[in-house]
């Protein structure tokens, strides 16, 4: 499998060299442990907690673990949570930079003390699928760019069935390495298992762990809507509070992500409900059973897998970004909306709408146009990304621009 060079290597290096713990935290098979590990010394100590007999060790005596090591590299932390308390002791005594490289498959900042236990010692940094960019070897300025209120062609557009086939793979190397959509599938079933059967378990205690994969199935058709707990607790026979404390769990596993609305208080009459959307379109794909073949013959499957992908693109850009943004949608009850509203500290404001066709009306504008009126001079672009290869105006500060100017200089 080829080595990719990853975007946020950069950050990762300039953490070791001034905080004394480091946590890359992302989903399990994105390539944490081949940059990690990558960017230490051979010589470096390196532990993973899915070797079971570390493991035990650790949960036996996690302090003495940790008691005589200098330098260590460790994997999979969220197993033994108490390790962090461990690593705290350690490091309040030894405040050397880069003593703790560590990586999590979980969003550890959710599980109960952790986020309490290493304020101030760690600096977590998150690592995702690949982005095109990462895939194809090219550096992407997009979201810098768009900051600074400019739309830049890409060096070069893929447009219909090769974009469709990106989209259907995603960002996971193993699904990268996979031609074959039923090879993918299969791959794609066997890591939600293990997510769902393992990680689950390692984070909460659940009772009805079966019923995991039904809602998983029911998120996925509903991906980028609004989200209806009730609605999708009833479809699989759960409660509503067991159903919003599954897709918690899902979110903490990097599965799927919740995007808040946004809104300011000159708007009226907004829906003020966040919208849930899978981290990958190729997951989402083999989930819902998508292939090549589907979409030629019903175009609108394309839709929702494509907003996916757009949305996991622009977060991925955002782990290295400078402005560090925000993401937000924006829906009224007008039925006015934006798919994504990133927001930097500032202030300032980039809209993005996503169409699956290769043709922009001036009506898929009006969402966009409404925001930036709201937002006034913090508003710096706003952008219908489409099925297309050419930049195009449609009035001030306002472009449709190719789907591949997100992978573009």
């Amino acid at each position: 499998m080829p080595l990719y060079f990853r975007g946020v290597t950069k950050q990762i290096s300039a953490a070791l060299a001034d905080t004394p713990v480091v946590l890359v935290n992302g989903p399990r098979q994105c390539g944490k442990t081949t940059l990690v590990r990558r960017l230490m010394s051979v010589d470096r100590p390196y532990f993973t907690l899915d070797d079971d007999t570390t493991l035990a060790s650790i949960r036996a005596d996690p302090t003495g673990f940790v008691r005589d090591l200098d330098v260590a590299t460790i994997d999979e932390v969220q197993r033994a949570p108490d390790l962090l308390r461990a690593i705290k002791r350690s490091v309040d005594d030894d405040r050397r930079p880069g003593r703790f490289l560590l990586t999590g498959s979980a969003n550890i900042l959710t599980l109960p003390t952790v986020a309490e236990s290493l304020a101030g010692r760690m600096e977590i940094l998150t690592l995702l699928p690949l982005a095109q960019s990462e895939i194809r070897g090219l550096g992407s300025s997009f979201l810098d760019n768009a900051f600074s209120g400019r739309a830049i062609s890409p060096r070069s557009s893929i447009v219909g069935k090769e974009l469709v086939e990106a989209v259907l793979i995603g960002g996971y190397p193993e699904m990268i390495g996979r031609s074959a959509p039923n090879r993918r599938a299969a791959w794609a079933r066997d890591y939600v298992r293990a997510v769902v059967e393992r990680d689950v378990r390692d984070i909460a205690d659940i009772e009805r762990l079966g019923q995991m994969p039904h809602l998983l199935r029911a998120l996925a058709h509903h991906s980028g809507q609004l989200v209806n707990f009730t609605q999708l607790a009833g479809q699989i026979g759960l409660d509503d509070k067991t159903a919003r404390r599954y897709v918690g769990l899902f979110e903490q596993l990097f599965l799927t992500r919740r995007i808040e609305p946004w809104f300011r208080n000159q708007l009226k009459r907004l829906v003020k409900t966040p919208k849930l959307h899978f981290l990958d379109s190729g997951l989402l794909a083999a989930t819902l059973g998508v292939t090549p073949d589907r979409i030629a013959t019903n175009r609108s499957l394309l839709g929702p897998l494509l907003e996916t992908f757009v949305l996991s693109e622009v977060l991925k850009l955002a782990t290295w970004c400078e402005t560090a943004p925000t993401l937000y949608h924006y829906r009224d009850k007008d039925q006015d909306e934006v798919d994504i509203i990133l927001e930097d500290n500032t202030g300032a404001i980039v809209g993005i709408e996503i169409k699956a066709a290769a043709s922009v009306s001036n009506a898929d504008f009006k969402g966009l146009r409404k925001i930036g009126q709201v937002a006034g001079d913090g508003f710096r672009l706003g952008l219908v990304l489409y099925d297309g290869d050419k930049v195009l105006p449609f009035g001030e500060r306002l472009y449709a621009a190719p789907i591949s100017c997100l992978w573009g200089p």
